[in-house]
């Protein structure tokens, strides 16, 4: 059946119907009037289950290959609504990708920005508090300044 893929569907179409009309026309003949024929050519009686059995087959072919065409078209056609629905589906991907990227982009952007700026901050506060340091060699920090550490520690809040 593969190689039946290779035939132009307008071929394989006629082909099927060809089929399928002769077997039609052959079973009328054959067993509407054939008794008409008979008495015109007697010749032919001896050959009237032959061809009876001929045009069954051929009807029968037709309509079993008419089945089979018709399934194979459906099938076709419900593979090209899903690859299109695909398509589309991997052109709104990206659509979805792009906005995803540019909000990540702006947020990282707000995020290196704030943390910029706390460190600046921070860098600032020490300068402050660098000579403050009690026994131990421990450095006294006001709760300002710890606040503002753990704010840039934490990232933006929403």
């Amino acid at each position: 059946m593969w190689m039946l893929d290779f035939l132009p569907d307008a071929w394989l179409s006629l082909a099927i119907n060809a089929i399928l009309l002769v077997g039609v026309f052959a079973s009328l003949i054959s067993f509407l009037f054939l008794k008409y024929l008979i008495r015109m050519a007697p010749v032919l009686a001896p050959y009237v289950g032959l061809v009876q059995i001929v045009s069954l087959v051929l009807l029968t072919a037709g309509v079993y290959f008419k089945g089979g065409y018709s399934t194979e078209m459906l099938w076709r056609n419900r593979v090209h609504e899903l690859e299109a629905r695909v398509a589309r589906a991997e052109q709104e991907s990206q659509q979805a990708n792009q906005k995803i990227e540019t909000k990540t982009k702006e947020k990282i952007k707000i995020i290196r920005g704030r943390t910029e700026y706390i460190t600046r901050y921070i860098d600032k506060e020490i300068v402050k508090y660098d000579t403050k340091f009690l026994p131990g060699g421990v450095c006294e920090f006001p709760q300002e300044f710890i606040k503002a550490h753990n704010d840039s520690a934490e990232g933006v809040k929403k």
